[in-house]
């Protein structure tokens, strides 16, 4: 069985806390070995479909939206979502063109777009996975109550780096049988093999120095 190594969550210069560069960001991936990039920039695909265009077999359009009350993930997107919106509003967005849908982060309070529980448990039901690790979350606990809670409700689990830079790429991915669309990827997804390994607490000082830079531009 051939596998593919995947990166479900990176973002781009188009991301108001990074900097890299989409041609850029497509070389370091190749350096890397990894053969599927989900591109999910904050609340724009401007960057997905821009690196879609310029490397198919590589970079699957997606976008990390800020809902009313939390942040979803959304991937195999063909046109953007808006952020704001109720998540109910925009989980129907997604469906009607066939984005799979994840939660990011679910328990990393220390950053913004973050669900309460009752929140959380509630939009669940209408989500295709939860993100149970992921690369930039500071503390090993986060992730274990993600893992848990996927367990208990019987929801997909992925994994991600969540990079916002280069040195990150690659830094927690999952090897997975081949897919070629959005319903052969959640049909492979149980049996991804998660490899997952925290970022140093870091990284965040650089993605504060992008978000400084960006508004000085």
């Amino acid at each position: 069985m051939s596998l593919i190594t995947v990166e479900t969550h990176c973002h781009t210069k188009y991301s108001s806390d990074c900097m890299m560069a989409p041609r850029r960001l497509i070389a370091v991936c190749q350096r890397q070995g990894i053969q599927r990039l989900f591109v999910t920039d904050h609340n724009t695909a401007r960057g997905a479909f821009e690196m879609a265009s310029m490397a198919p077999d590589l970079v699957i359009p997606g976008e990390e939206i800020r809902t009313s009350q939390g942040e979803l993930l959304a991937f195999f997107l063909e046109k953007e979502v808006l952020p704001g919106l109720q998540p109910m509003e925009t989980i129907e967005q997604l469906r009607s063109q066939g984005a799979v849908i994840a939660v990011p982060h679910p328990y990393d309070y220390h950053r913004r777009g973050g669900w309460s529980e009752d929140q959380l448990r509630a939009v669940l039901p209408y989500v295709d996975a939860v993100e149970t690790f992921n690369a930039r979350s500071l503390r090993s606990n986060m992730n274990e109550r993600a893992a848990a809670l996927a367990r208990e409700l019987g929801v997909a689990a992925i994994v991600g780096s969540d990079a916002h830079t280069y040195a990150e790429v690659g830094c927690t991915t999952m090897c997975m049988p081949v897919w070629t669309d959005a319903n052969q990827f959640l049909a492979t997804l149980p049996m991804a093999q998660l490899r997952p390994r925290r970022s140093s607490a870091l990284v965040h000082l650089s993605s504060r120095w992008a978000a400084l830079l960006h508004r000085i531009r």
